[in-house]
């Protein structure tokens, strides 16, 4: 037994195997090999797996978007289907005796020349999907599992660290928890370990190696503890803890169904973070007053092309009737930085934080922006469909943004396409300058919501992805608190309420602050609800408020 150490950013005690996540990709290395027949019969096992999981996928697909989202697995199994295809794979692995995986890119990078070189605009999209069902294949064959986990148990699930587009396919039913060489308490690693509930550790460094690949292991994503083969004692002692956490949490299912309402009545608004519709059994479960941010870019980073309108409106419409009523905030494409689909083609920039993505792309690429925006609106016709729009620093911004919702919603009109006509539109408080701006910004929109992780880092000047910045990545600055105050104030101002949907809003040391600065709403991981309305729950605003903005402007 021996343990290493991080730092833990979604808490909790997990304890079960080490398993690396196996990610895909890379050159496909071309070797000689002796039985032709055995290589062709891999190849056909591999194409047979690869027809079942998109039959899977088709069915899920099916479910949650409708068959015309679904159509794309339909198409791909065919494509697996075509005589030709197979042919060419076949014959190239029995006259050259090479390997399965190096036929299969070589048979797709002709088929994809194919595709390209025609003059119908249908069949040129084909390459991209020919070059996918052989990347699947190839995956296959190389030992890369659907979901980045082949285990028949659930696992800690260990990288270096995980991109959006990776976590977005991981199979969540397998996993109890993360460990990461590098990572931030701000990447999408961290955040999805929050949202589901689970724990995470970050930062280990070299001593996460895959000698650790199977091991049994003990986590605590309060102190940032891996212990490897635990003896007896190091076994107890986090098992028990383990155990005190579910008390814990049996204890505050006891507010379930209370109002989150402070000892001097003052309510508020708790809503929850997600990023599928999968993301709301836990809202569900733990009590959500709402949705207060939905990551709607991760329906463009789990595709290999832009969603359509259908595929995008049946997942809103989803999540829109599943909440049964109560306010659904659905942020748009927020795209680029660190959150990257190669079919955007986007330029590689310096600064991605700084260059072209979220509205920006959306304002520049209108097209885009507005099967979003028409998949929104008509989903706004089966609950209570809120649209929120990210990284804006200007007024002009939103003022385009408000001038193409009206051609949206006259186009539906002129459809008879039912829609609410009175979607609230709100901003998302990001950058410095949002919140200079935010008593003329104020007067455009329905609400303002507070992003703690972009707003912090634009205002300190500290990367949020930087895995050696932590400590200087502080969200309890005095500035970004300040800044909150002053967006708080304009938003009351203009008669706008005004939330926070950044990772601080869980943060139960600043539940107080937050109150005192006048936030209206706290949008969190479904299993930060409870913790929160407990903390809610204790606190009597008129008696401290004062002193804690005081405090606040004279720190």
């Amino acid at each position: 037994m021996y343990t290493i150490q991080g730092k833990g950013v979604s808490k909790g005690v997990a304890d079960g195997p080490i398993y690396f996540y196996r990610r895909g990709g890379g050159e496909v290395v071309k070797t000689a090999v002796s039985d032709v027949e055995a290589e062709k019969k891999r190849f056909e096992d591999a194409r047979q797996t690869a027809m079942q999981q998109l039959a899977e996928l088709y069915d899920k697909a099916v479910a949650e978007v409708g068959e015309e989202g679904a159509a794309l697995f339909e198409a791909h199994q065919m494509m697996l289907d075509d005589l030709d295809y197979i042919d060419g794979i076949n014959d190239m692995i029995e006259g050259e005796s090479i390997n399965a995986e190096y036929a299969v890119s070589q048979i797709a990078e002709q088929f994809a020349e194919m595709f390209a070189s025609m003059d119908d605009a249908y069949m040129q999209a084909r390459a991209a999907d020919v070059k996918d069902i052989s990347t699947r294949v190839i995956g296959i064959l190389s030992g890369v599992v659907a979901g980045g986990i082949d285990s028949d148990v659930p696992v800690i699930l260990a990288s270096d660290d995980l991109a959006p587009s990776e976590t977005v396919q991981l199979d969540k039913s397998k996993i109890l928890g993360f460990v990461t060489s590098g990572g931030s308490g701000n990447s999408h690693t961290a955040i999805l370990a929050r949202t589901m509930g689970i724990p995470a550790i970050i930062g280990i460094g070299d001593a996460l190696t895959e000698g650790l690949e199977g091991k049994s292991a003990i986590i605590d994503g309060s102190t940032g503890e891996v212990a490897i083969d635990p003896d007896q004692i190091t076994s107890q002692r986090l098992l028990k803890k383990q155990a005190e956490e579910r008390a814990l949490k049996a204890l505050l299912d006891q507010l379930k169904g209370k109002e989150n309402v402070t000892l001097d009545g003052r309510k508020v608004m708790v809503y929850c973070n997600i990023g599928s519709p999968d993301d709301v059994d836990p809202v569900l479960a733990n009590d959500g007053g709402g949705i207060g941010l939905f990551r709607s870019e991760f329906l463009y980073l789990q595709n290999d092309d832009y969603p359509t309108e259908e595929q995008q409106f049946q997942a809103y419409k989803t999540v829109a009737e599943r909440m049964g009523g109560k306010r659904v905030i659905i942020r748009t494409l927020d795209i680029g930085a660190d959150k990257q689909a190669d079919y955007f083609q986007l330029d590689k920039e310096e600064n991605p934080a700084m260059g072209l993505r979220a509205i920006r792309i959306c304002l520049t690429r209108p097209e885009v922006f507005k099967t979003q925006l028409r998949a929104l609106y008509r989903a706004s016709a089966y609950g209570k469909i809120a649209i929120m729009f990210p990284m804006i620093t200007s007024v002009w911004e939103v003022q385009e943004i408000k001038r193409i919702c009206d051609g949206v919603k006259a186009e539906l009109r002129a459809e008879e396409i039912p829609f609410n006509e009175n979607v609230e539109l709100g901003i998302m408080i990001e950058t410095p300058s949002a919140v200079m701006m935010s008593d003329r910004l104020a007067k455009e929109v329905d609400f303002f919501s507070v992003g703690t992780n972009d707003l912090t880092q634009y205002t300190l000047a500290v990367d949020r992805q930087g895995n050696n910045l932590d400590k200087f990545f502080d969200s309890h600055h005095p500035a970004v608190l300040r800044m909150l105050k002053m967006a708080a104030e304009n938003a009351h101002k203009a008669g706008i309420w005004i939330g926070i949907c950044g990772e601080l809003g869980a943060d139960v040391s600043l539940t107080e602050t937050f109150l005192a600065i006048g936030i209206d709403e706290l949008s969190v991981s479904p299993a930060s609800v409870l913790p929160l309305r407990s903390a809610i729950r204790s606190i009597d605003t008129t008696k401290n408020s004062q002193k804690i903005l005081d405090d606040l402007l004279s720190d």
